[in-house]
């Protein structure tokens, strides 16, 4: 006999209400976004970022910030509740990781990267993925700062993902590596 499944209800779903996610525990995990051009990527970002509890977010050069209607419509509210700031350079990033002993994890395509599943986060530090232009990817600069370079594992005949994918993959990952510093 077939299993019956039945879809839950939004009620039956037990979400954290905007109050309560600012409360709640995050995982030491910080979504970097140099200069992304679609509003919608960023706004994708900013729900995913919501869904696996990440710290904050950093908006740098060109990357736009909220409130933008355009963010809102992918985010869904997630920018009111997920913390961001906003950098203007790849440089004043690394200035404020480094001053705050934050790791620079760039995701990108480069000599020497590792796969997603072989990175083993330092406990006692966070962490701040690196994701780069939709074009141009991650610059040098942020490339050279950072202490790994992780690269998602592709078969297909395209040579790269979206973004707002990548950091899906990537968010759930590091989920995983640091649920057990969230209470439920």
């Amino acid at each position: 006999m077939p299993k019956i499944f039945r879809k839950l209800k939004l009620q039956e779903l037990n979400r954290l209400s905007a109050d309560e996610y600012k409360k709640a525990d995050k995982i030491p995990v910080i979504a970097v976004l140099e200069n992304i051009r679609s509003l919608h990527n960023i706004g994708s970002v900013f729900r995913s970022a919501d869904a696996f509890r990440l710290s904050e977010i950093w908006l740098c050069g060109f990357s736009a910030c909220p409130p933008h209607r355009e963010i809102n419509k992918t985010a869904l509210g997630a920018q009111e509740n997920v913390d961001w700031r906003y950098f203007k350079s790849a440089r004043d990033v690394i200035d404020y990781a480094l001053k705050n002993n934050i790791s620079l994890i760039a995701i990108e395509q480069c000599d020497n990267s590792i796969s997603p599943e072989l990175f083993e986060p330092k406990e006692e530090k966070h962490i701040a993925l690196i994701f780069g232009n939709e074009v141009e990817g991650v610059s040098e600069e942020l490339i050279s700062a950072s202490e790994v370079v992780i690269e998602i594992p592709q078969s297909g005949s395209k040579h790269s993902l979206n973004i707002s994918v990548c950091a899906g993959i990537l968010f759930w990952e590091m989920f995983n590596s640091y649920k057990h510093r969230i209470s439920e």
